[in-house]
């Protein structure tokens, strides 16, 4: 099998939508009309006809061999403005004591924030079932070869980078920190809420207390359940802090899902990759290992790749160059992995 990353277009909507519907993410939604909408901004993202602000960049997997759309990531180029802000809860810290009976608690409260001049975020993570656990890595591939096109283009980006990490929920979807806290000031369902706030925020800001929330006058199973993530999404939260990202100490204001952050010149990819000009030369063994990325006549395009360096010239199979559609003396970015 070969495997192509590249920039989704608008042929890829079927395709997307049939992965999506594998999944529950409220920012790829197995929703067409709304895909379709996506497509079409990320499009004119990498085209560099969007501001900032409004700019999205959607990847794609190709499974080259039979056509099929296989994974997703995307980048949110700017996630906070001046007209719909970034809301979390900030962990803080209080300390009370009391002289006269010599007792004194550190409380730990949630501390509402707006952030109308907010970082890119990263998200939009889906991997076709059938295509997991490969020795490819293709989890990794899709989400790591986001972090090349930033370094590519760090003007498009943020200093600052951010992810919002799954939490765990219930079998039935719930979440026990909007249960304890969201439901109660809003009065609305986890996922009515969460679909809500993908358009319309007004009501986060409103209704939500501005006053410190002590977590000790909520729920057991909800105090539990902040900052940690799913199980399934563990190992996503190893590969982050290996490339540099750190807990916040903040979470989302529904689910209290942890956010991870990084500046985005620490990001590892982004600090060690490389560029070269591609030699048309052949070699006997391409004993390296690594993420490509480069910037085609068909747009951006990238992958796992085996490859040769020799006096800092990089050479590649023939048949890879063909797959990615590369010529010789194109400018060729490296993550090296070995």
């Amino acid at each position: 099998m070969s495997f192509l990353v590249r920039e989704i277009k608008k042929q890829d909507l079927e395709g997307v939508f049939q992965l999506a519907k594998h999944f529950t993410l409220l920012n790829l939604p197995a929703d067409k009309p709304k895909l379709e909408m996506m497509i079409e901004a990320s499009e004119e993202s990498f085209a560099g006809k969007r501001e900032k602000k409004d700019a999205t960049y959607i990847f794609v997997i190709e499974d080259t061999e039979i056509k099929k759309i296989i994974a997703t990531s995307l980048i949110l180029a700017k996630h906070g403005n001046e007209d719909i802000p970034h809301y979390s809860f900030r962990i803080i810290k209080k300390e009370h004591f009391s002289q006269d009976i010599g007792v004194g608690f550190i409380h730990q409260a949630l501390r509402f924030t707006e952030d109308k001049d907010g970082p890119t975020e990263i998200g939009g993570l889906l991997l076709d079932p059938d295509y997991r656990n490969r020795p490819e890595k293709l989890g990794s591939v899709i989400s790591l070869i986001r972090f090349l096109y930033m370094g590519m283009h760090k003007e498009r980006f943020e200093k600052r980078v951010l992810c919002e990490l799954s939490p765990p929920l219930t079998p039935e979807g719930r979440s026990e920190f909007w249960e304890a806290l969201g439901r109660r000031f809003t009065g609305l369902p986890y996922i009515e809420a969460d679909q809500i706030s993908q358009t319309n925020k007004e009501f986060i800001k409103t209704l939500f207390p501005s006053e410190d929330i002590y977590l000790s006058l909520l729920d057991a199973r909800a105090r539990v359940d902040i900052g940690r993530v799913a199980d399934a999404t563990i190992p996503a939260k190893h590969m982050l802090e290996k490339m540099g990202f750190t807990y916040l100490h903040e979470v989302d204001p529904f689910d209290g899902a942890p956010h991870y952050g990084v500046y985005l010149e620490e990001i590892k990819v982004i600090k060690e990759m490389k560029s070269f000009s591609l030699s048309s030369a052949e070699t006997q063994s391409y004993s390296k290992l690594g993420l490509m990325a480069a910037q085609t006549k068909d747009g951006f395009r990238g992958g796992l790749v085996h490859y040769d360096l020799k006096d800092n010239e990089l050479s590649m199979p023939k048949w890879t160059r063909e797959i990615y559609g590369l010529n010789s003396n194109d400018k060729v970015f490296i993550y090296a992995l070995n």
